[in-house]
């Protein structure tokens, strides 16, 4: 039963929601916000609607239909990258308390953000590129005796406290750019892919994250195996086609979590809607796929109703929507309708169980972001 409703449009005028269900609910009422950008109205609070009998709703119509189940619902949110949670630490603590209040406040009059992605190391929106086993040249560390969260405890895990003390249900979804360089056919943080022989310490790797950020009293519910394995341009980034992740989490990854007992669920892919055939490879191999929670999807490229037929060559496993941006200088008045068509409505209407835009915040100048390769056009959510 929703309970509060938030109405993003060009020029809405009538929203009603249809309870023909139950009589009981006829009393019920419900809040609403409203984003109107063509008359300058920006997620504010309207007068609550009340359910209205069968036939008497003019105007744009939910209409509930309990007979009907599709997927559970995890939560909206987005990414808090290292430049996010810089911008947040700027602020006074004041100030910082009360927009993070807003944000993921859980009551009527908040947002109630209720998921967010962070990255495992730096992603192409850090000031600099960094992992948590940086080596000189020519040296390794396979046992990870050198493992250190640096600018994530520094940055992240504060903002992440915070948040955590306002909601405490929020669910925190992690992701790599890359492995450490040293494990990496091309010794570099741009590109090349992860080699053979250190899938064990990169499966460790992944596994110190984890239980690192949970002796900071933070749970990663989720772990995606490679953001964008597609896209070996970013700024950190690791090229990495579905064969190498099938192999990776069936001869190491999966069974890491396993023998050290780990609840955090993996999911593959993490990239654009227009090539459904990469989890479905992975997926197909029953080795891999026991680890496997689900998939995950971006749409810079494809169409979000590709999503569905993830869903259908495997129901048993869950999907995800992870990241979709606003580019700069951005339009309000397009992206608005458009964020809300496609990935609001349009991801869980094809099974997702999470909405999760890139990145929470940005500045004037869109920084930070990495050299080589970071987003340089990525505004704030």
């Amino acid at each position: 039963m929703f309970k509060r409703v938030a109405l993003f449009g060009i020029a809405v005028c009538v929203f009603s929601v249809e309870y023909g269900f139950a009589q009981k609910d006829k009393d019920r009422t419900v809040a609403v916000w409203l984003t109107d950008p063509g008359h300058n109205v920006f997620f504010q609070q309207q007068p609550e609607l009340r359910p209205e009998k069968e036939g008497a709703v003019t105007g744009p119509l939910i209409r509930i239909d309990e007979a009907k189940s599709m997927q559970e619902m995890e939560g909206f949110g987005f990414a808090l990258t290292d430049g996010s949670a810089q911008h947040l630490l700027r602020m006074s603590p004041d100030a910082r308390g009360a927009l993070l209040r807003e944000l993921f406040g859980t009551d009527s009059s908040h947002i109630g953000i209720s998921y967010l992605r962070i990255s495992v190391g730096a992603s192409d929106l850090s000031d600099h590129v960094y992992s948590y086993d940086d080596l000189p040249e020519g040296r390794t560390d396979t046992a990870m005796t050198h493992f250190d969260l640096g600018p994530t405890l520094k940055e992240v895990v504060p903002v992440l406290r915070q948040i955590i003390e306002i909601n405490p249900q929020i669910k925190i979804m992690g992701s790599p750019w890359s492995a450490p360089v040293w494990m990496k056919t091309n010794h570099d943080s741009r590109g090349g892919s992860l080699m053979k022989q250190y899938y064990s310490a990169y499966a460790n790797y992944l596994v110190k994250f984890i239980l690192a950020m949970q002796d900071q009293g933070i749970f990663i519910e989720a772990l995606t195996v490679q953001n964008e394995p597609l896209h070996p341009g970013n700024n950190p980034s690791m090229f990495m086609p579905a064969e190498e992740e099938r192999d990776f989490i069936k001869t190491a990854l999966g069974p890491a979590f396993q023998r050290a007992r780990i609840d955090t669920r993996i999911v593959i892919y993490d990239h654009n809607a227009d090539r459904p055939d990469y989890p479905i490879t992975v997926l197909k191999d029953p080795e891999a796929s026991q680890y496997i929670d689900g998939s995950a999807f971006h749409l810079y490229g494809g169409r979000i109703d590709s999503l569905s037929l993830v869903h259908d060559a495997f129901p048993d496993k869950n999907l995800y929507f992870t990241e979709q941006w606003v580019g700069a200088p951005g339009d309000f008045k397009k992206d608005i309708p458009e964020h809300i068509g496609k990935l609001i409505i349009g991801a869980p209407r094809n099974w997702c169980k999470t909405v999760i835009e890139w990145n929470l915040t940005s500045n004037p100048s869109l920084q930070p972001h990495t050299d080589r390769g970071g987003c340089d056009r990525c505004l704030g959510g």
